[in-house]
């Protein structure tokens, strides 16, 4: 056994699973793939891949695939709710790119698909949800609600923020809630073609921070993503399949400068819902099981950048689990494990207030290489 390349066993298909998955792959590692649900789908939104992502894309193979689906905005812009007044606009996706790699706006279903398209069909298995994980000397075993059972050398919890892997090994934390709700919606871009949208990713910061909307193309520009977040303490749902009232978007948006008002008068389906987060856990791995993405570091999406730290999260791992034997995964995973935290601790705090506005944020979370970091913690 010792001789042997680990077999890996990654829990959860959304965009982190499906990453380690592949990454793990290139590492050179068996990986099989769990979902619970029986169909791989999204429900339709918007999602900003910022350079420090979309290296770990490019180099998982995905980089035509993403030119073919993704829109690359012309700036990253800040208005001003009542005025309309341009309070910023960060250019990206000039040349040469300030971050050697492109900052892509995505709709998701066509990211998931983009993703699944680079696994092998045989390695995903749907409809098994994990009930229950132990590990013994060398291998860990999970236990499927169908009964059924897998036995691999390693598992990764990719199960998000309701993780099942996290509760096992750490309990069961309570979430933090915001205070704030979001709604989400997509437009036609046709529908509104006579508001002139830019291409941009545009954020209208409302008369307090926690009152605020976004909105940019996605879908090769077929579609613009709505995203408005608002104080609310009544709506506690954290469910993305939630719907809401499209008339509560208008009313809250009623008031900002044009084009807000008429763009979300033409969301005709709204989602809703409530913005919680996790406390930083002091770990992550514990023994030949680790935790990946919001199974492990669940934040606001303020500086949307949730889904860009389990794609990097992803990189880290297949780095360090590269050439290891199946005898050996103990050291390397507290290796991914400590490296991620030192940047996830922070951008899970960072996040709550966002600071993304300021040029050294914005290098450090932009310019971050995943196959750059030195694989070690810092003491």
């Amino acid at each position: 056994m010792a001789a042997e390349r680990p077999h890996a066993i990654v829990l959860g298909a959304g965009i982190g699973g499906l990453c380690a998955a592949i990454s793990l792959r290139q590492a050179g590692l068996e990986v099989d793939l769990y979902e619970q649900v029986g169909s791989l789908s999204e429900i339709g939104a918007g999602i900003q891949i910022s350079p420090n992502s979309s290296r770990v894309l490019h180099h998982l193979g995905l980089e035509r695939a993403l030119d073919a689906i993704a829109v690359r905005p012309h700036a990253l812009e800040s208005r001003d709710w009542a005025t309309g007044e341009l309070l910023g606009s960060y250019a990206v996706n000039g040349e040469p790119l300030q971050y050697g790699s492109p900052h892509y706006l995505v709709y998701r279903p066509e990211l998931l698909d983009a993703l699944l398209g680079a696994l092998p069909a045989e390695r995903l298995h749907l409809q098994k949800r994990c009930v229950e994980i132990e590990q013994g000397s060398g291998h860990v075993t999970v236990g499927f609600a169908d009964g059924s059972d897998a036995t691999g050398d390693l598992a990764v919890g990719a199960d998000g923020i309701h993780s099942t892997v996290r509760s096992a090994l750490f309990g069961d934390d309570q979430p933090t809630f915001s205070g704030t709700v979001a709604y989400r919606g997509l437009v036609a871009s046709d529908a509104v073609a006579h508001l002139e949208i830019p291409n941009t990713s545009t954020k209208w910061w409302g008369p307090m921070p926690e009152h605020h909307l976004v909105h940019y193309p996605i879908a090769s520009g077929t579609l613009v993503n709505v995203v408005g977040v608002v104080p609310e303490e009544e709506w506690v749902s954290e469910s993305w399949t939630a719907k809401g009232d499209p008339s509560s978007l208008v009313n809250h948006f009623s008031q900002f400068a044009a084009p807000v008002p008429e763009l979300v008068e033409a969301v005709n389906e709204v989602y809703k819902f409530a913005i919680y987060d996790r406390p930083p856990l002091e770990r992550w791995t514990v023994g030949r099981i680790t935790l990946l993405g919001d199974a492990s570091h669940p934040m606001v999406p303020f500086m949307a950048q949730g889904a860009s730290m389990a794609i990097e999260d992803a990189a880290v791992l297949g780095r360090c689990l590269e050439g290891v034997m199946a005898a050996d995964l103990s050291g390397p995973l507290e290796r991914y494990d400590k490296i991620r935290r030192q940047r996830t601790d922070r951008m899970q705090i960072g996040s709550r207030v966002d600071t993304s506005a300021t040029w050294n944020v914005r290098d450090w979370v932009y310019g971050y290489d995943p196959y750059a970091v030195p694989l070690r913690a810092e003491r």
